[in-house]
């Protein structure tokens, strides 16, 4: 009996020596280049015999991270090609360019030579449920997601495709809580923003009109849209309406939100504040010579007017100031107007641990690395992102880029910030109501139809 219980702790320390040599290796502790401690070194760490430190060695040489050189110790080695650990990360192929992708990924490779990232773009079209799929059939190791995704996780039963994952100290407690279920965090904040205005500062000085500032309303957006817009050149204001980050905004502003009742039913006022935010949207709508009437397939037609100065003030986020940095337009932000309130809808993109992967290990690695300090300081000075890191965002140093003088402003709002969820309806109600509230904006409908509407869909939703 002694004998059998003897063996079994022999095996879990060399299993111990393997994987600790493994990890070191892997996490960069151990370079490239460097070598091991000395067997004997080894052999008192481990309280293993010689010949078992060597077999445990050989298993990294077979795993090509060490190599054996004669009379001089074992030195970790630069895998081949085809050698080393693969992790697949997804995320959509829009934020690549915003956040210099390439560059985070060939840091990331200098310093774990021994793990290889390969990147895998996804469309944004049902984002959420193509996430959902490849990490079902376990393609993906690390993904890209936003709070909304990951509401969609919540609301179709998939989170334990998500590995839990520690918090970071640096990172504000309002941006962990739209990824957090019960006690665990299921995705680590990366980059963040709130839907803003970004206005072109010329046209501004052109028609003589005072900027935007935080005690703006909508009705003073409309009045100054007029004086901006010039006809045949540029209109006042523009957004892309059917966006879930834009119109859910005017709802939030009337400081209410929708309830069921204790059977499930939802019963609405025409005239209430809730859906009377909405006829603030709609004024903007018919202001054809302030909000142009135009069949925009998403917000990037909308950012695209604006980078060709054919419109004078966007609502937009941080991540679209990003595609201005080569661009001769002098902007600058601000926060959106109010209503009752003057809230605002907080995005949140993060990264999540595939609960399915393989390289479990690999993959926290590369999630530490794209939230640690350095690597989000370098997304602070060479992009105009909000990284999750307070420090890297609290850094003062030369600046390399044109950065709008007020794009601190977003410091200044964080009492205004608000998840969609906070409207006390799921995304799936979201997107059943969306339809009705179209055709409300567009004059199709009136309100009491939209009441009687949104109280139907809703309650068969929520009864789903």
């Amino acid at each position: 009996m002694k004998k059998r219980i003897s063996r079994k702790h022999f095996r879990l320390r060399l299993d111990e020596m393997v994987a600790t040599l493994r990890h070191e290796i892997i996490s960069g502790k151990l370079a490239v280049g460097s070598y091991l401690p000395s067997e004997s070194d080894l052999e008192q760490r481990f309280e293993l015999s010689n010949a078992s430190v060597r077999n445990g060695l050989k298993v990294l040489v077979d795993e090509g991270l060490i190599e054996k050189i004669a009379r001089v110790g074992n030195r970790v080695t630069c895998p081949a090609p085809d050698q080393g650990t693969v992790i697949k990360f997804g995320y959509v192929h829009d934020i690549a360019d915003l956040v210099e992708m390439d560059t985070l990924l060939a840091e990331f490779g200098r310093q774990h030579p021994h793990i290889q990232v390969q990147p895998v773009e996804l469309p944004s079209g049902s984002y959420s449920k193509t996430l959902q799929d490849y990490m079902q059939s376990e393609i993906l190791d690390v993904v890209l997601m936003n709070n909304n995704n990951f509401q969609d996780f919540v609301e179709n039963g998939c989170t334990e495709l998500l590995e839990r994952i520690e918090p970071v100290e640096d990172c504000s407690t309002f941006l962990n809580k739209p990824f957090q279920q019960g006690d665990g965090l299921c995705v680590r904040p990366f980059i963040y923003s709130p839907v803003v205005l970004c206005y072109n500062r010329k046209h501004f000085e052109q028609a003589n009109v005072p900027v935007p500032d935080s005690s703006w309303t909508w009705r003073e957006l409309l009045q100054y849209g007029r004086q901006l817009a010039v006809k045949n050149e540029h209109f006042g204001f523009y957004f892309y309406l059917p966006s879930r980050n834009r119109w859910p905004i005017f709802m939030l502003q009337s400081g209410e939100a929708f309830q069921a009742d204790a059977e499930g039913q939802y019963h609405l006022q025409s005239r209430g504040r809730l859906l009377g935010s909405l006829e603030t949207c709609k004024d903007l709508l018919e202001m054809t010579d302030v909000f142009p009437r135009i069949l925009s397939e998403s917000d990037a037609d909308a950012e695209a007017l604006f980078v060709k100065g054919k419109v004078s003030v966007i609502m937009t986020t941080y991540y679209f100031l990003n595609q201005l940095r080569q661009s001769d337009i002098v902007f600058d932000v601000s926060p959106l107007p109010g209503l009752q309130d003057s809230s605002t809808l907080l995005i949140v993109n993060g990264l999540a641990i595939s609960s399915r992967s393989s390289n479990k290990d690999a993959a926290r690695l590369f999630v530490d690395f794209m939230t640690g300090y350095e690597t989000q300081l370098l997304i602070r000075r060479r992009t105009l992102n909000i990284t999750a890191s307070r420090r890297a965002m609290e850094w003062d140093g030369e600046e390399s880029i044109y950065r709008p003088s007020r794009f601190y402003m977003y410091r200044e709002i964080f009492p205004t910030l608000r998840l969609i969820t906070e409207l006390g309806l799921s995304n799936a109600q979201l997107k059943a109501i969306q339809r009705d509230i179209m055709l409300f904006l567009s004059g199709l409908q009136d309100g009491e139809d939209l009441r009687e509407q949104l109280e139907s869909v809703l309650s068969q939703v929520s009864q789903a």
